[in-house]
């Protein structure tokens, strides 16, 4: 079984480029530093909607074990660190996660 964990934050515009950096050089490097058996993928996106920027992240799992490894129990509960939770306008308090049925590459 794969899983996806999907995650959407916000920052102001002029905040943007700062989180990205945070989001692509410290958040990810320290999640893959853990050394999480079973992560398998990180995708980072972002969207520009004007007055506020949007990044997603989906991070995929072998199993929900694996994700648990990074956050606990209570696995649906958000990883934001400090130093993201000071740049991020709002964000997610839970990633939803889903169960990859098919994946097709053309």
């Amino acid at each position: 079984m794969t899983i996806k964990r999907i995650w959407h934050g916000w920052t102001e515009p002029e905040k943007a480029d700062e989180y990205q950096r945070l989001l692509q050089q410290e958040v990810s490097v320290g999640i893959e530093d853990m050394g999480i058996a079973g992560l398998k993928r990180f995708e980072m996106l972002r969207r520009d909607r004007g007055d506020e920027v949007e990044f997603v992240t989906i991070m995929e799992f072998a199993n929900l074990d694996a994700v648990k490894t990074l956050v606990g129990d209570d696995y649906e509960q958000c990883y934001v660190p400090a130093a993201a939770r000071a740049v991020l306008k709002r964000f997610e308090e839970r990633s939803a996660h889903y169960e990859l049925l098919e994946a097709r590459t053309y």
